[in-house]
Formats: C-alpha cells, structure tokens, sequence
C-alpha cells in the first residue's frame, strides 16, 4: 500500500464519523461556539459608538485597513455557511426519521420546548438580518471624516443615521430578540453535542448558556437603543 492509499484508509473513519449524525451535530457546535465568538468581539467593538465618533470611527478604520481583513471575512462566511447547512441537514433527516413529528411532546412530557422548536425560524430570521445588515453598514452610504490626521470612513454617522429610524431600530431589536431565542437553546446544547456534560456540571452548562444567549443580544439591544435615544433628542 502506498502512501496515498494509506491517507485514505486513516482519513476514512474520520470522513464517516463526519458524515454521521452526531459528527454533523459536533460540526454545528463547535461552528455556533466559534461564531459567538465573534458575536462577542462585534459587541464589545460596537461599545466604542458610547465613546463618541472618533473613537468608533478610528477602530473601524483599523479594523478593516488590514489585509487580514479579507482573510477573516472568508473565514466568517465559511464559518457561518457551514453551521448553516449542516443545521438544515439535520433538521430534515430528523424529520425524515420521524415523520410523526419530530417536535410533539410526549406523554411523560419530555420533548422540545419553545427554544428548541423555533430553531429554524430563528436561525432564517438571523439569515435575513445578516443580509440587510451588510447592505446598511459594510455597503451602506459613505461618508468620510478625519480623525487622528487621517481621512476614515465615517462609520458613526452611518450606524446613527440607521438607527434614526423606528422602523430600523424595531427590526433590529426584533432579529436581536430571535438571536436570544437562538442562542439560549443553542450555547446549552453545544455542551451536550461535545459530549462535555455530567451530573455535576450539567446546571452549570445550562446557566452559562443561557446567560451568554441572553446578555448577548441585550447587549446590542440597549446599544440600539441608546442610538435611537441619542438621534432622537
């Protein structure tokens, strides 16, 4: 046997184990835990527009005039269309393999509960506020400033003129409500797909899921609203 050979026949159990449904449901933890992640650098990025234009405009400038900048976008896409698809994945071949449905509880009363039944929804309204996101803020109208001697991007005035709208500031805060929702099942249940649970620090997994899934989006929510606020005096 050959080199190349021998590769495949390692590289196979992994390929199966990948393939099946609790490889995919490990695929999808390990992809959410590393997007909130980033869902909590954008928060604490976004906690600069509390500091005033300049500061929130110079960080935005070095935050994309790097190269690695595009580098890390593709990573984000990737990252965020994996955990896509292989949710969608497992959400049909569950309903496949229980065509009775997959969501009814049963009579001990165990089943999904609200959390977990709008996953899909919720993950669609996320999709649909990623899309208009980009096309406000990264694609949106451009305005330049100085600061620190430099000619940047007045990303400030972008983000505040946005959230001078109610109808803006109310989608916001709605798709930061499904993000909530999302979150709050999906962060408890990352611990269980790894494998990462016991008796003992079952509880624990639970409150700091639920914690994350629900400080998160309240976090960009009160930044929407101070926006709001701000533009409105």
């Amino acid at each position: 046997m050959d080199g190349m050979e021998q590769k495949k026949v390692e590289a196979a159990p992994l390929v199966t184990f990948l393939s099946s449904t609790i490889g995919k449901k490990q695929l999808v933890a390990v992809s959410g835990l590393l997007l909130c992640g980033f869902l909590v650098g954008h928060l604490l990025g976004n906690f600069l527009l509390l500091a005033g234009p300049d500061s929130f405009n110079i960080y935005a400038y070095r935050l994309t005039s790097t190269p690695l900048i595009y580098l890390a976008e593709a990573g984000l896409s990737i990252l965020f269309l994996a955990h896509l698809f292989l949710a969608m994945n497992l959400t049909y071949h569950n309903k496949m393999a229980r065509p009775e449905s997959y969501y009814k509880k049963t009579k001990t009363g165990k089943g999904a509960n609200f959390f977990s039944r709008s996953m899909p929804f919720t993950g669609l309204i996320i999709l649909i506020f990623i899309v208009t996101h980009l096309m406000h803020f990264k694609y949106g109208s451009y305005y330049s400033t100085v600061v620190e001697g430099k000619e940047v991007r007045d990303v400030y005035r972008t983000v505040m003129e946005y959230f001078a709208s109610p109808g803006n500031s109310f989608w916001y805060v709605f798709a930061m409500l499904a993000l909530c929702t999302h979150l709050y099942h999906g962060v408890q249940s990352t611990f269980q797909s790894l494998g990462i649970n016991s008796p003992k620090w079952n509880c624990t997994f639970r409150l700091l899921g639920r914690s994350f899934g629900i400080f998160v989006p309240m976090g960009f929510i009160l930044l929407t609203l101070w926006c709001y606020f701000q533009q409105s005096n």
